[in-house]
């Protein structure tokens, strides 16, 4: 059986490096490492850090973005901040066609096509992490190898990672992957500023202490013209065994209503149609602030403001929706008849397991509410398979609340332990193919009910 292999044939010298992207080992290298000052970050940030600085550097960025919508939206704020700073995005206009050719062993090819490689490399490299599956953490590392090896070529390039796994790893990730320039949690999202400056001055900055997230005074890079995320409250206080949010994103912290009013009105000026109201545990809004607020009572204020056409919210949790919220989404014009709420198992024996504090009875009761006051509404759901200690017949409770709901769509996912949970550690996990054959029967059901 012959191998094959891919041979860049064109530009291999401009775009550098091997064509598979493949990390190199450290070997002999021009530099290792390379955080030091006269960088062209540096330039950017403060001349006087580098003697003889060009004004007229044209520095570039590239992000890459894992997860949930919470991270879609530190992503845009982690972009509008990166130009304020004068350093622009990667645009098609950098990039350049080459061709690749599959060859075997002998040399005959075996496929040519075309693809896009950059003409001009980003300077500062983005990834903004999500660390709720194994899968998406083991990504992380496969992604970042291609710049850690430019970096160790002497490449002047700024590594950067962002988001769950950046908290969840921290100093560990500089000790995997030492080319690393900075590691910073979610809540350091609306700071990279201050942090890129430490970065100048030559130093790896490592920021997942705890820290209250500030608004931003710079201006979101939004990725649409008509729809835009708008942040309401940050982290999550609650402990279910099995999710590791609140290790990454903290604890909770509503922001000041007259702060998300005034970002909306600001939106809806500048033409956008559509506004999602974002928080880990959306429901939970206001109840850390004197006087205590409701999330119900934010929904209808939101959906006044003039010229604000459609107005979604995500991510509702069970224990803590109140019906309050469905009338709120009933009798507000701009408000879209749209629930996604998670209820993760449908049986009370696992739900209690995981900590969530609601009944199969309680988000049942909370269907059943919105279907008489909007009959017409799209309900969502995430779910989990396969959870240490989960029986057939627990699976097949969690089937049965999907075939009374008839749920528009359910995010499924099997069992995945994720380090400092409690789940993680218990000894009745469940084998690897228990939990794939059930997530291929709740994928198949969440199809059935989707057609």
């Amino acid at each position: 059986k012959k191998k094959k292999k891919e041979l860049i044939i064109q530009n291999e010298m401009e775009l550098g490096g091997d064509a598979t992207g493949a990390t190199a080992s450290s070997g002999n290298v021009a530099k290792q490492g390379s955080h030091e000052k006269g960088t062209k970050l540096a330039g950017v940030l403060g001349g006087a850090l580098v003697e003889g600085t060009n004004p007229e550097l044209d520095l570039t960025y590239k992000i890459e973005t894992m997860g949930c919508q919470m991270n879609s939206a530190d992503s845009e704020r982690i972009e509008g901040q990166l130009m304020s700073l004068g350093i622009r995005p990667l645009l098609e206009d950098d990039m350049k066609e080459v061709t690749v050719e599959t060859v075997d062993n002998d040399g005959l090819m075996l496929e040519s096509k075309k693809i896009k490689r950059e003409k001009k490399k980003a300077d500062v490299i983005v990834l903004n992490t999500c660390s709720i599956r194994d899968h998406a953490e083991q990504k992380v590392y496969s992604y970042l190898g291609p710049y850690a090896k430019r970096k160790r070529a002497g490449e002047d390039v700024t590594i950067i990672v962002a988001g769950c796994v950046a908290q969840q790893e921290g100093q560990s990730l500089l000790r995997r992957i030492p080319e690393i320039d900075l590691v910073m949690g979610p809540q350091y999202a609306n700071r990279i500023s201050d942090l890129l400056e430490d970065v100048a001055n030559g130093n790896q900055v490592v920021a997942t202490e705890a820290s209250h997230i500030m608004e931003d005074s710079t201006k979101p890079r939004r990725q649409s013209s008509v729809c835009a995320w708008v942040n309401v409250i940050y982290g999550c206080n609650e402990r279910c065994t099995y999710c590791i949010v609140p290790t990454t994103r903290g604890v909770e912290q509503s922001r000041p209503i007259e702060s998300i009013v005034d970002e909306v009105k600001e939106l809806v000026s500048q033409g956008f149609k559509e506004v999602t109201l974002l928080g880990q545990n959306i429901d939970a809004y206001g109840r850390d602030m004197m006087p205590k607020r409701k999330f119900s009572d934010l929904l209808r204020i939101v959906g006044d403001t003039k010229g604000l056409e459609r107005l979604r919210f995500v991510t509702s949790h069970p224990r803590y929706m109140s019906l309050g919220v469905v009338d709120a989404v009933a009798e507000t014009k701009a408000a879209c008849e749209m629930f996604h709420i998670p209820f993760q198992s449908g049986s009370n024996a696992i739900l209690k397991a995981m900590g969530r504090g609601h009944t199969r009875e309680k988000f049942l009761s909370i269907v059943d509410r919105i279907r008489k006051r909007l009959p017409d509404a799209a309900i969502t759901a995430d779910v989990i398979v396969g959870f240490p200690g989960e029986t057939e017949q627990d699976f097949l409770d969690t089937l049965s609340v999907m075939e009374e709901v008839k749920f528009d769509t359910v995010n499924t996912a099997a069992y995945s332990p994720r380090p400092n949970t409690p789940a993680a550690n218990w000894d009745n996990q469940l084998s690897e193919d228990v939990k794939q054959d059930r997530l291929h029967r709740i994928n198949e059901l969440v199809l059935k009910h989707a057609t």
